[in-house]
């Protein structure tokens, strides 16, 4: 096994430099009609093979049309980049959100990777928000803070309204739902504009704050430059303290310390990238009585611990109200939502039926796709007698269709410590997937109060699980789908459309101007009225 994988290492590093040169080459160059059809022919093959609900909100007919239209349109050669703009709305009409697109980027050699591996670019650590049309930065880690809160009216000449309208284009949300668009490519404005320019040595912005207009370039700086507005003299006297030689107590209150660190990272989900939490619990109100329950993605750390943990102090404070904030959750893992959901009914539940699937081997065909690199199928081929195996039990045939036993599909039992008081979901267009479907799951026992926007995954599931890619041969376009329709049982009719809000509360810019959450400000009015 290490042979094999020290052997594909090198290999892949001794061809590194004239494969990114040819891929470069390949995906600059304007590809030739034949090539073109050729690529929308063999990615709807790989569509129709690996999605099962392909055709869930749209007709056999319909797409079959706007497939063979899309060839006859394209009657001249076209870049990668040209390409992607031309397929990726015909593929959003099919309505299934975990279905993307992406243009390929061009390769770096090793030296152009050298030249910036010490440095950062402080642009790509904006966050943004799309209130009325109208993108604020919320977030500047590594840039100036004086911009949080500012507008932004330019990236380089062009208005943030007609790049989110681009991009809109080329995504989907499940089904018919509109709310997604209103958030979900702001959110993930620098990805999407990353992918749109390519690499970019800089940028310029124009803001907007209060009623200044000013401009800021972003350039790429040398990550090791510190400490740059200090004198030559004040550099030179931290050069020359020396650390303090700690006694035995003070290095094992050190260690403590950075355990108890680790611990709280782990169960929190800290985002190494973000360096954000996915999950915190905090007190709000007057009396501070209120618990509030940020979840922003079922992703990373030890969720086990964070819900038990959570709720033995609810338990313990007596705890009348819970908000749990779902909003801009865009999802993660099912069994990490099987297992909050535990802790907020008192009944046997179900949180899901079995996965319909188009194979009895979707894990090993997902690892096996063309978008992996080798080395991932060389060792998938290693562990396919295993992963076969697995995939045989987990899977069944009836009806003339195929599924796959997810956790959490046979009835399970109320967790001891679960909340018996009142709890209200707060979601928004950004509200997806797993989050959707722990919205249908409370929605449908009348177990909460949701206030915010109608969420972007649909009510009744969605395909996902797992996640399938392919490249395509001569524009190396990638897409990826997912392979299993994770399904709620409780549905509604009619299909395609989110979780619906209680209250429908949708944010301003005068709510963002003055600091107001009116969500949770709804929310606080409501148990004061209680009250």
């Amino acid at each position: 096994m290490n042979k094999i994988i020290y052997l594909s290492l090198l290999l892949l590093s001794m061809s590194s430099c004239g494969s990114a040169e040819r891929y470069n080459a390949q995906i600059l160059e304007k590809h030739s009609v034949p090539e073109l059809h050729e690529d929308i022919d063999k990615t709807y093959i790989r569509l129709k093979r690996a999605h099962p609900k392909l055709y869930q909100y749209i007709s056999k007919e319909q797409l079959d049309y706007k497939f063979d239209s899309l060839k006859r349109a394209i009657t001249a050669p076209l870049s990668s980049k040209e390409f992607y703009y031309s397929i990726a709305p015909v593929v959003k009409t099919i309505g299934q959100g975990h279905i993307g697109l992406s243009p390929p980027k061009l390769k770096r050699t090793k030296e152009e990777r050298k030249a910036y591996k010490d440095k950062k670019f402080s642009f790509n650590t904006l966050e943004f928000e799309n209130v009325e049309n109208r993108l604020f930065v919320t977030s500047a880690k590594e840039a100036d803070s004086i911009l949080i809160g500012s507008e932004v009216l330019e990236f380089d000449g062009e208005s943030p309204q007609e790049l989110i309208k681009r991009y809109n284009k080329n995504i989907a949300s499940d089904g018919f739902n509109v709310t997604l668009f209103d958030r979900f490519v702001a959110s993930r404005f620098t990805r999407y504009y990353s992918l749109d320019k390519g690499f970019l040595d800089s940028i310029t912005l124009k803001f907007k704050q209060r009623d200044s207009v000013f401009f800021k370039q972003f350039k790429w700086k040398d990550k090791k430059k510190k400490n740059d507005s200090l004198s030559d003299f004040q550099k030179d006297s931290i050069a020359a303290i020396r650390p303090i030689k700690l006694s035995k107590a003070q290095r094992k209150f050190k260690r403590d310390s950075l355990k108890n660190d680790r611990k709280y990272k782990q169960t929190h989900g800290y985002n190494f990238t973000t360096h954000k939490y996915n999950r915190n619990l905090s007190f709000i109100g007057n009396d501070s009585t209120v618990a509030l329950m940020k979840i922003s993605g079922f992703t990373n750390g030890d969720f086990r611990t964070f819900y038990e943990e959570t709720f033995n102090t609810l338990d313990s404070l007596q705890t009348k109200d819970l908000i749990i904030d779902l909003r801009d959750n865009t999802g993660g893992r099912v069994k990490e939502i099987n297992d909050l959901y535990g802790y907020l009914t008192d009944k046997e539940y179900v949180m899901y039926n079995e996965a319909e699937v188009t194979g009895r081997t979707p894990i090993i065909k997902t690892y096996m796709s063309n978008s992996n690199p080798f080395i991932i199928k060389a060792l998938t081929v290693l562990a396919s007698p295993g992963i076969l195996v697995h995939n045989l039990i987990k899977t069944r045939k009836h009806d003339g269709k195929i599924y796959y036993r997810l956790n959490g599909v046979k009835p399970l039992e109320p967790k001891e410590k679960n909340f018996k008081g009142a709890i209200y979901v707060l979601i928004n267009g950004s509200s997806f997937s797993a989050s959707s479907l722990l919205s249908t799951n409370l929605k449908k026992d009348n177990r909460a109060v949701f206030v915010g926007q109608e969420t972007g995954g649909a009510h009744n599931g969605t395909v996902a699980g797992m996640t399938r890619g392919y490249v395509m041969p001569n524009s190396k376009v990638k897409i990826g789908m997912g392979v299993m329709q994770v399904e709620s049982p409780y549905k509604i009719e009619p299909d395609g459309y989110g979780v619906m809000p209680d209250v429908e509360i949708i944010p301003t810019v005068a709510d963002r101007k003055m600091g107001i959450d009116p969500e949770i400000e709804w929310v606080l009015n409501d148990i004061k009225k209680k009250e």
